[in-house]
């Protein structure tokens, strides 16, 4: 049964499944730039806590979870089983694959990649932008790529265009300016390479 709290502003380009329940003073399918007729989709099973904004023009599938106050912007594909934390800010244009866990105060700016089981911890910072204010910093962002099932530590700070492979662990606390090879550990300012994830023996 779905369950909106009255006080939710629920817009007429949203499109909800079953089984959802939407919190106090949320907003789901908030205008951008007026672009407000765009198709808002939130799939079966979803859990949108208190104080929430998702913007119109999201396509979002089965079982999604947020905390508080979390603000999710425009034009982003989220796949089912995501779960986002209080006071996470997810910019637009994102993709955002199956099983993703984004935990509490984490920044995704656009055209960043989260691929399928990708963990990322609190405080985490990814950024888009190489020269922040430049004259062609619009032309030129370009978010990190996450691969499959990685785990980035918390209060992580993830330079613009940075790969991170699969299964791979990112310590916490550190910054990741060089691609990150698949399996690797790696911790520090800058962030080094110090073993693999096959010498943990808790993932093995």
């Amino acid at each position: 049964m779905t369950d909106i709290h009255p006080t939710a502003i629920i817009y007429p380009n949203v499109e909800l499944g079953s089984n959802i329940k939407i919190g106090p003073y949320c907003i789901i399918g908030e205008s951008s730039k007026g672009k407000d007729s765009d198709r808002t989709v939130i799939g079966d099973g979803a859990v949108i806590r208190s104080h929430c904004v998702i913007y119109s023009g999201n396509i979002i599938g089965e079982n999604f979870m947020t905390g508080h106050h979390v603000v999710i912007r425009e034009d982003n594909t989220i796949g089912n089983n995501v779960s986002i934390g209080t006071q996470s800010c997810i910019e637009h244009h994102i993709s955002i694959e199956d099983g993703v866990r984004i935990h509490s105060q984490v920044f995704v700016p656009e055209f960043t990649i989260l691929e399928e089981s990708a963990w990322v911890g609190p405080n985490v910072v990814f950024t888009n932008a190489r020269y922040p204010k430049g004259k062609n910093v619009k032309q030129t962002l370009e978010g990190a790529k996450v691969k499959s099932n990685a785990k980035i530590g918390a209060n992580c700070t993830i330079l613009p265009g940075i790969t991170i492979g699969e299964n791979s662990l990112i310590g916490s606390g550190s910054v990741i300016t060089k691609n990150v090879n698949s399996k690797s550990v790696v911790v520090g300012n800058p962030g080094v390479s110090i073993s693999t994830i096959d010498s943990i023996e808790e993932y093995n």
